[in-house]
């Protein structure tokens, strides 16, 4: 601090608060200008590493075609000179099936993934007791308020009842799910009325669609999402070893006009498209 904030020249209090006010904006700006040169530096380095095109091709043909998007996978393809990664018909197979969970018609939904690959909710009792439970509360979401809910109570009685006591989780899904029914919706529980949000149509379809891919021998998630993964890790870990000037944040930039915009898909990242 100045040696001379405090003379005689600084007679009154009101100069004192002045003079530290500058002295504090002198050490903010020094702060900043050190931060803009971390990140002008930073930025320089990132613009040096050039990405084959055939790369972020590979990568954008990647996320089409486990994502669900078999149009576009098909053209993007073509335009890009690039192999399928997965037939159209299997693209297509799990399209149809995210559709119809996400307008709400599980049963068709079932129906569909049995003709496609009878082995997978035979293998996946867990996979299965979620579709069950959602096809429940479409069932309860049609019947409230003031509707018969014979159809929702018998099918929990013969589909969901069964298979409740095998796992706790089971069983207190089934519990909460039928609390549905004791309950006004507009006097439920947020866990519980968390029930009647698309959220848990998916959260369901995704679960469907990461079966259907592992049964083809596909990895579960695009190539995109592992790299978002790295990177994020990379980052920690040079920030705890302290080896590298890093700016303060580091946008990854999937918010396309490179401003620091915040929305319900993390790190800018979108579900797969309802219907």
């Amino acid at each position: 601090m100045s040696s001379d904030l405090f003379s005689p020249s600084a007679r009154t209090l009101s100069e004192i608060y002045t003079s530290l006010e500058v002295l504090q904006g002198k050490m903010a700006s020094s702060q900043t200008s050190k931060s803009m040169k971390q990140l002008d530096a930073f930025t320089r380095q990132v613009e040096e590493v050039k990405t084959p095109k055939s790369d972020i091709n590979a990568l954008i043909l990647d996320y089409l075609t486990l994502a669900g998007y078999p149009n576009a996978a098909a053209k993007f393809s073509t335009e890009a000179n690039l192999s399928p990664h997965q037939h159209s018909s299997a693209i297509e197979a799990r399209q149809e099936i995210q559709a119809y969970i996400h307008r709400g018609d599980i049963e068709n939904a079932i129906r569909t993934l049995n003709n496609h690959d009878p082995s997978i909710l035979d293998k996946d009792e867990p996979l299965h007791f979620a579709l069950l439970r959602l096809q429940l509360v479409e069932l309860i979401r049609k019947a409230q308020p003031g509707g018969d809910i014979g159809p929702a109570l018998e099918f929990a009685q013969t589909q969901l009842g069964p298979k409740a006591p095998r796992t706790p989780q089971f069983l207190e899904d089934l519990e909460k799910t039928m609390s549905l029914l004791v309950f006004g919706h507009d006097k439920l529980d947020p866990s519980i009325a968390a029930l009647l949000q698309p959220g848990l149509r998916r959260e369901v379809a995704d679960k469907v669609n990461k079966a259907m891919l592992q049964r083809q021998y596909q990895r579960r998630d695009a190539a995109i999402r592992h790299l978002v993964q790295m990177r994020a890790w990379s980052e920690e870990t040079v920030r705890k070893e302290g080896k590298k000037d890093l700016p303060a944040r580091i946008d990854l930039g999937l918010d396309g006009d490179g401003s620091d915009k915040h929305s319900g898909a993390e790190n800018g990242l979108e579900p797969m498209v309802t219907i």
